[in-house]
């Protein structure tokens, strides 16, 4: 999609704006939509959250100008509003119903994996598709995304849901609820650990792939008209690579751990942002690998937040996750835009990859942010 804005005559400053405007809509939605997905049920939330984001779609491939995109980005980011929190409190509920709610990140995996692998097949069609007519995948999305809400409309609620006590759920006892989780010692480190500063710098490796992509193909030769067809194949690569971490990550958790997993993650991922400024090519593996451990990492934070979370407000609280990341990648977004403009975007982020590691380091000085599983259970037995 980058290509395409580009195309449409944006600058990285300007892309960087509508990033920023997705998530500073992101910041202002999330809470009320999480709100509407604990009163009036997870499916109806998703509901308007697909049909939103498929109308949206097709409204940005129909776009060729600055502020027509910019509602555009607006109405996108509301849609998955609508859908970030409920999603995952729609198959942890529902995994309760079943006293399994403990193979959520298993679960979630192996659905990230499905996805993850249609996806490779979507991306080498959507490469050719776009040497085209760059509006073309945007259309083909917009359609695909239209069949979820065929789908949506075959599933039931969580009997665990049902059963809870919604119909007095005032928005500022949600409110309570989403404070008292941020109040929890392992989840308001976790909240800046994950939440605020991985993601956030994660998020620009998604922006600027396709322009580095771009630059260091060029670099070894490939002529501009294979670049578009090329990226497909690469979407594809870096898909199936994903899929097939996602696949197992209910395996990941048992041999590594959540507490591993994530004091080690940003350390490796900022390393690998800095090196690849100096050896560009490395750049091509890096996306793979913060691809591929973007959806595990995913399922194991809403694992993580959704074991200390009750079902009423579940979906406030994921969403309130989201919203806090969508603030924090804001300065982010203009930041590296600026900084990609005046030098490049593989210099943004390789200053991106030092604060990464810099922030990471002074949080677990600060204090632990991911609290050790046994702790848990015990925590819980009591």
């Amino acid at each position: 999609m980058y290509l395409f804005f580009l195309a449409q005559g944006l600058d990285f400053t300007q892309i960087a704006v509508l990033e920023a405007i997705y998530n500073v809509t992101t910041l202002v939605g999330e809470i009320p939509t999480g709100y509407v997905g604990d009163r009036v049920g997870r499916r109806n939330s998703l509901l308007v959250g697909t049909a939103l984001i498929s109308v949206t779609l097709l409204g940005i491939g129909l776009s060729n100008s600055f502020l027509a995109l910019a509602v555009l980005y607006a109405c996108w980011s509301t849609g998955y509003n609508f859908r970030s929190g409920s999603e995952d409190a729609w198959l942890y509920d529902t995994l309760t119903d079943d006293l399994s709610e403990d193979e959520f990140a298993h679960v979630r995996g192996r659905g990230e994996s499905v996805s993850l692998a249609v996806g490779a097949g979507a991306a080498v069609v959507g490469g050719y598709l776009g040497s085209i007519d760059l509006t073309y995948p945007w259309f083909v999305a917009a359609a695909v995304t239209a069949l979820g809400v065929v789908v949506l409309l075959t599933i039931d609620e969580p009997d665990t849901y049902e059963q809870a006590d919604t119909a007095d759920l005032s928005f500022s006892r949600t409110a309570a609820i989403v404070r008292q989780t941020l109040a929890q010692r392992n989840i308001r480190s976790f909240v800046l650990y994950y939440y605020v500063v991985y993601a956030a710098v994660t998020y620009l490796v998604f922006v600027f792939l396709q322009p580095v992509f771009e630059s260091v193909v060029l670099d070894y030769g490939v002529s501009e008209t294979q670049v578009r067809s090329l990226l497909g194949w690469f979407y594809a690569a870096y898909s199936l690579f994903g899929a097939g971490l996602s696949y197992y990550t209910g395996a990941i958790r048992e041999r590594v751990g959540l507490r591993a997993w994530f004091l080690w993650l940003p350390f490796v991922v900022g390393g690998a942002l800095v090196g690849m400024y100096f050896v560009p090519v490395l750049a091509l593996p890096t996306f793979l690998l913060v691809r591929g451990l973007s959806d595990v990492t995913r399922s194991f934070a809403s694992q993580y937040v959704n074991d200390r979370t009750e079902t009423v407000g579940r979906a406030t609280v994921l969403s309130a996750m989201a919203m806090v990341s969508g603030l924090a990648v804001v300065p982010f977004q203009l930041g590296s835009g600026v900084v990609s403009d005046a030098v490049s975007p593989l210099f943004a982020l390789a200053v991106a990859g030092v604060v990464l590691v810099a922030s990471s380091l002074a949080i677990r000085l600060w204090e632990t942010p991911v609290e050790r599983a046994q702790q848990h259970s015990d925590a819980v037995e009591g």
